[in-house]
């Protein structure tokens, strides 16, 4: 019953997820809104509100603050996770559309294998290092349609995606004492507040004459329901965690690339071409494998 539980949420929270996308590449294909606009009222306002849920439960949120050390990584993973995500992604989406950023997402576990390689100075498994050569066969076909005759997107596009990667595996890596010390939803609720005031005071006066999108009933329903939907969409990701285990969370979490995917055709009528699918499908694949992998490794470790 309870990993019944835990497979529905994933899959709820990862099509939430797979949802704000295109929500956003809506507010900026419709709109002249700045993408620290959009993510100072986001990150802010979902910041405040999982703050504000944990007061109410009586939890004391401000603890993390009172010790030097807790408080400097706090501030590290709002800003170089939580905002280093959040903005790499929405300017990946700016740059290629919402379905290339999810799926530029899917490389971070190779940023992770290369990290850990690197700090322990052991090559990793062979069933990781064919793990990674399958993605990045994937990302091959996805970034150049199966024709070696140019990129199918702009190397902006892909700079950005690939630092998207890079933040995702910052932003899982970083965090991971922070959360075990005071707590997923604590930390993240933190982190979010921390980004988006950031953001705020890196450019104050954008964030203020942008302040007239408000006033777009359109642009302030869909902001708010970027908000609303990311905001569940994380609660219902990372309280599946708790039955369910690491690998169904990532291959379950194939559900989020998919959900875009359709969201988009439906919407933009943007189609992938063939080859550009295939890589999709064969990217999701390497990182299901390159999980299966990491898990067998723990599993060895362990014994």
């Amino acid at each position: 019953m309870k990993r019944a539980k835990g497979i529905t949420m994933i899959v709820s929270g990862a099509m939430l997820w797979g949802a704000t996308g295109p929500m956003m590449e809506w507010i900026l294909r419709t709109s002249d809104m700045s993408i620290s606009f959009m993510l100072t009222v986001r990150l802010f306002l979902a910041g405040a509100f999982i703050l504000m849920m944990l007061k109410v439960r009586g939890k004391k949120i401000s603890l993390p603050w009172r010790q030097k050390v807790w408080a400097r990584q706090l501030i590290l993973f709002g800003v170089f996770g939580m905002l280093g995500i959040q903005y790499t992604f929405v300017a990946s989406i700016d740059t290629s559309n919402a379905v290339i950023a999810t799926l530029f997402q899917f490389l971070a576990p190779i940023f992770l294998i290369v990290f850990v390689t690197a700090t322990q100075k052991k090559w990793p498994p062979i069933a990781q290092v064919l793990g990674m050569l399958v993605t990045l066969i994937g990302l091959f076909l996805l970034l150049t349609n199966g024709s070696l005759a140019g990129f199918a997107l702009s190397k902006v596009a892909v700079l950005w995606g690939i630092a998207l990667g890079f933040a995702f595996s910052f932003y899982t890596l970083y965090p991971v004492r922070l959360m075990q010390e005071w707590g997923v939803l604590l930390s993240i609720g933190w982190g979010m507040v921390i980004a988006g005031t950031t953001l705020f005071f890196t450019n104050p006066m954008k964030i203020v004459t942008d302040m007239e999108y408000l006033v777009d009933w359109r642009m302030a329903t869909m902001l708010l329901l970027v908000i609303i939907v990311g905001t569940f969409a994380f609660i219902l990701f990372m309280g599946s965690m708790k039955y369910i285990t690491p690998v169904e969370t990532s291959i379950l979490s194939s559900f989020e690339p998919l959900t875009a995917m359709v969201i988009s055709v439906i919407w933009f009528g943007q189609v992938l071409g063939m080859w550009q699918l295939t890589g999709s499908v064969i990217m999701l694949i390497g990182v299901t494998w390159l999980s299966i992998a990491g898990n067998k490794k723990l599993e060895s470790d362990g014994r």
